[in-house]
């Protein structure tokens, strides 16, 4: 029933920046939230920004300061600015929504980012 797909990944030298969208099918406001997480191999899954229904954004400490969580709601679409790009932040990105009244969490299908030293 929700659609959310990611796009925007890619290759990028450390330093570099990449700006990743979520496209949701329905509006963004049917979601009590929505964020990105980040998974790398062997490591365990990470929620790196949120953005409630309200506007309210969230950053994990490691990005803090780097990444930047928006959205236009015409879209119906969150991004995620990441810019001073490490190596460290290479993983697959994940966009996430949870649903208003059933709670129901829906998940992207992960976009590649690589960041090379």
């Amino acid at each position: 029933q929700v659609q959310l797909v990611e796009s925007g990944g890619g290759l990028v030298q450390a330093g570099g920046s990449l700006r990743l969208s979520c496209a949701a099918s329905e509006s963004i406001f049917s979601f009590n939230a929505m964020g990105w997480y980040r998974q790398a191999p062997g490591k365990q899954r990470e929620l790196v920004a949120s953005i409630t229904g309200g506007g309210s954004t969230s950053y994990s400490d490691s990005v803090k300061g780097r990444f930047t969580i928006s959205r236009d709601i015409a879209k119906n679409t969150v991004y995620l600015q990441m810019n001073s790009l490490k190596p460290e932040d290479t993983a697959v990105y994940y966009c996430n929504a949870k649903r208003t009244i059933t709670a129901t969490l829906y998940w992207g299908q992960g976009t590649q980012v690589t960041v090379s030293s």
